[in-house]
């Protein structure tokens, strides 16, 4: 009689895993070597010029909290609804034969409520990147 052997238990002495398991760890080796290394040979000569932040060579002068203008963050809101948009439909086209009708019901839907709260922004004025008249 055959022992009974499970097909998806993988065992760390198989040759895929333990090399993928030597990989690793030699990947952890070299990269604290690196690091050792880098830590025992760089110099150490601390002065007020090294522990000034470094702002793209500019030297940082006054407060850094600015005022960033209301467009900045509505672009940024705009980005990451796009985006999340952008790979539930990328993940939809990939697996449309297995979803059927059903599936393209469902992205229809989700594309028709983002197109309605597209709408919404645009009628309350959240695409207008121009700025307001003052009012005296």
């Amino acid at each position: 009689m055959e022992p009974v052997v499970s097909a998806g238990a993988l065992s760390p002495w198989e040759p895929g895993v333990f090399a993928l398991f030597v990989y690793g760890l030699l990947i952890c080796v070299f990269v604290g070597s690196q690091l050792f290394i880098a830590g025992w040979l760089g110099e150490k000569k601390p002065s007020a010029e090294k522990s000034r932040p470094y702002e793209c060579g500019v030297i940082p002068t006054g407060s850094a909290r600015l005022r960033y203008p209301v467009p900045f963050y509505l672009v940024a809101v705009f980005f990451l609804i796009f985006d999340v948009e952008g790979a539930y439909i990328l993940t939809w086209a990939v697996s449309y034969e297995e979803l059927g009708w059903i599936g393209w019901a469902q992205m229809s839907f989700f594309i028709a409520v983002l197109l309605l709260g597209l709408a919404y922004l645009w009628v309350k004025g959240g695409l207008d990147w121009m700025p307001l008249p003052r009012k005296e």
